[in-house]
């Protein structure tokens, strides 16, 4: 996956909007005002942090040298990939989940709004 896959896949999602709140290099992947993604895009290696249920960020962080804590995030829930590491269907299925995670924490009628009950 490179920055151009990177950037299409997460705003693929319902609801998804980029944002450069830190600065101008850093992309910062929202879903009605919540950061589910955040990747300085031009950065090499490519990495991307995501929010991750904190039991499977432990067991992700010790089965893959390429995740590793989340930086200058809270570790326990954020993990940072280096893209080039992991196979891309298991970047892309990290991403969702961490979309998903997010989405859940949403009040039920921005969930429905979207059709993600």
């Amino acid at each position: 996956m490179n920055p151009a896959g990177l950037r299409a896949f997460c705003l693929g999602f319902n609801g998804a909007v980029e944002e450069f709140p830190f600065d101008a290099e850093t992309s910062v992947f929202k879903v009605l005002g919540k950061m589910f993604a955040l990747s300085a895009l031009d950065s090499d290696p490519l990495r991307v942090s995501l929010k991750c249920d904190p039991e499977l960020a432990v067991e992700l962080r010790a089965a893959h040298p390429a995740v590793v804590p989340g930086w200058h995030l809270n570790q326990r829930h954020w993990n940072t990939v280096t893209v080039g590491g992991l196979p891309e269907r298991m970047v892309r299925e990290l991403i969702e989940d961490s979309y998903d995670l997010v989405v859940a924490g949403l009040p039920r009628a921005e969930r429905l709004r979207l059709d993600r009950p």
